[in-house]
């Protein structure tokens, strides 16, 4: 019996399944996930799965022209795989390149960089544009398309009671996401307390999300305020883990009480009406029992801002023109690789408490660089930690753990921080002044 198939009968496999996947420090990686919302640029309008210029038609035509090898789903082309990376198809037609595991920044900058010209070359005659923003700025999300995907049909059914901006979140928005390796519980405890603490700061740097619906919605990270309200049992800030006990155990009875949306057995989906995995390894669903590859997936379908899964993934930020892209993963990598700024990140957050962390995310959502945490102003934590991260970086290549300095890849949020607001107030502000509101223009701005 392989791995994956392993029956669960305890809380101690769940913790031996995040042991197993402690890396040794040499072959630390980090992976870069990315979104982005796709527009025709003639008319605005989303791009549906159906059709000779539709998404189904691009995958295809990726899959044909570039070597990546198709992931079906009935007859419709759902994913793509290619060398450890993967390109997927969120709700609305969001399409997602979740790269492959890279020693280097410079490694995962070229991989998102060869990506987003491969699908705009292969966009262009098709009349697709691919937009650098948060969330889509120009529909409702009645107006918005629905892809062929059972997993999705499952959640569009479920999540609506547990949150009123839920299906905003899975047909609107678009996220940038880093991925880290952990050596050990410990060292995973130092990363994910870490990055929970920042993750607002971060959420403000990349705040990009201040239209939607094609008009001002009053705030600068709109997606962020949508992800406070899709549902409390999976989403959010987790605060258990600033406790001092947090560890895999906790992460794992956590976990464990929230809510399946499905198993998959023989490639179909069972709808595991709500139950929680807790109850599902307990005693089963109809003739199903609980395994291994399970877990896995019920893993990736919880969403806190961060996420352990057999890496630990960061999930805070917005999706931002293309030179900032490239500052995510770095400016994660210099807090999160080097134990001295590891440390210094903690002391600048750890004083916080958890009815200030919550005031302060949604402050960010709502102001960007210009909130406040806990009497703080967040430009000035950013500062810090931009330079923490720096400074870590500094370390990592004295060290000789990546090929050359990788500082210069947060040149675009220093240049950020000394605008003093966050991309989503420069939208907004240009589409006052410079654009008139006009569509068009904000699409030639954000497409890449």
């Amino acid at each position: 019996m392989n791995e994956a198939a392993s029956p669960i009968t305890s809380v101690d496999d769940l913790i031996a399944y995040f042991r197993s996947s402690e890396t040794a420090m040499l072959d630390w990686r980090v992976g870069t996930e990315h979104e982005k919302v796709g527009v025709y640029l003639e008319s605005g309008e989303r791009v549906p799965y159906e059709g000779e210029h539709g998404i189904g038609a691009l995958l295809s035509r990726i899959a044909s022209e570039d070597g990546w090898e198709p992931v079906y789903e009935e007859s419709n082309v759902i994913a793509l795989m290619k060398d450890g990376a993967s390109i997927t198809l969120e709700p609305g037609g969001q399409i997602e390149l979740s790269g492959a595991p890279l020693r280097t920044i410079r490694e995962t900058c070229r991989e998102f960089n060869a990506h987003v010209d491969l699908v705009k070359e292969l966009s262009e005659d098709l009349g697709v544009a691919w937009l650098g923003l948060g969330v889509d700025p120009l529909h409702d999300v009645k107006q918005m398309p629905i892809m062929p995907k059972r997993r999705y049909d499952i959640m569009r059914s479920y999540l609506p009671s547990r949150g009123s901006l839920a299906l905003d979140m899975m047909h609107a928005t678009a996220t940038v996401q880093a991925n880290f390796d952990y050596l050990d519980e410990t060292d995973m405890v130092e990363k994910f307390r870490t990055a929970m603490g920042c993750t607002a700061i971060v959420s403000a740097i990349f705040a990009n999300s201040s239209l939607s619906a094609g008009s001002e919605n009053g705030y600068i990270s709109r997606r962020v305020a949508i992800w406070r309200d899709t549902d409390p049992d999976r989403c959010g800030l987790l605060h258990f883990v600033f406790e001092r006990d947090f560890g895999y155990r906790e992460y794992a009875e956590w976990a464990l009480d929230v809510p399946m949306f499905f198993l998959i057995r023989e490639g179909g989906y069972v709808p595991a009406g709500g139950t929680s995995f807790r109850r599902f390894m307990d005693e089963g669903l109809a003739e199903h029992r609980a395994t291994l590859a399970d877990w896995d997936t019920h893993l990736t379908t919880i969403f806190p801002e961060v996420r352990l899964k057999r890496i630990i993934e960061v999930r805070g930020a917005d999706t931002v023109p293309r030179d900032l892209i490239c500052a995510l993963p770095a400016l994660w990598k210099g807090l999160l690789y080097d134990a001295e700024a590891r440390t210094a990140a903690w002391e600048l957050v750890r004083g916080f408490s958890g009815a200030e962390r919550e005031a302060g995310q949604e402050a960010v959502a709502r102001l960007g660089l210009r909130a406040e945490i806990a009497g703080r102003p967040v430009l000035d934590l950013a500062d810090e930690l931009v330079a923490t991260a720096s400074q870590g970086l500094r370390r990592i290549a004295s060290r000789g753990e990546t090929d050359a300095d990788e500082r210069g890849f947060l040149d675009p949020v220093r240049a950020q921080l000394e605008l003093e607001k966050s991309p989503g107030e420069v939208v907004r502000d240009r589409w006052r002044a410079d654009w008139q509101t006009s569509p068009r223009r904000l699409i030639e701005y954000a497409r890449y």
